[in-house]
């Protein structure tokens, strides 16, 4: 089976039953790269933050438990 570029939604309406499977419009394929790029962008500030805490965990010669217990 080949695959095609284009990027296709499939709508289920449950009270109907009716499936309809057609390709994403212009406005739908850019918001899904916006949100591509979102996602990324959170998931390199989340890996930053990590990094950092450990870093300063590592400074500080403690393990994330000990921290946990210091906080209380």
């Amino acid at each position: 089976m080949a695959k095609t570029s284009v990027q296709e939604i499939t709508i289920h309406n449950v009270e109907t039953g009716e499936i309809i499977t057609r390709p994403l419009t212009e406005d739908e394929l850019a918001q899904a790269a916006k949100d591509r790029e979102e996602v990324a962008t959170f998931a390199e500030a989340k890996a930053k933050a990590e990094a950092d805490k450990a870093a300063l965990l590592a400074r500080l010669g403690l393990t994330e438990d000990e921290l946990k217990t210091i906080l209380g």
